[in-house]
């Protein structure tokens, strides 16, 4: 797919050190925004973006992207853990 954007004449200048690697900066943070919003998973991010699972793991650190761990995930892998431990 193919998408075009707009930018008023009287920006490109001012935005024209800032035009490198744009179409590529902009699917990274489309993707981000899925990643943070539960949309797709880490390994979706890598394929979508041609990257292994190391550097997705730098670039969601490089962006502050981290997936969700609430309190209640962490109450489960306590659980889980004490499970594992008592066998």
């Amino acid at each position: 797919m193919q998408i075009t954007i707009e930018i008023p004449d009287e920006y490109i200048q001012q935005l024209q050190p800032n035009l490198d690697n744009f179409s590529q900066r902009i699917l990274e943070t489309l993707v981000i925004d899925a990643y943070e919003a539960q949309q797709i998973t880490a390994a979706e991010v890598g394929h979508i973006l041609n990257l292994d699972r190391f550097a997705v793991e730098h670039l969601l650190k490089q962006k502050g992207a981290y997936y969700p761990y609430s309190l209640a995930d962490f109450e489960q892998d306590l659980q889980t853990l004490n499970t594992l431990q008592n066998q």
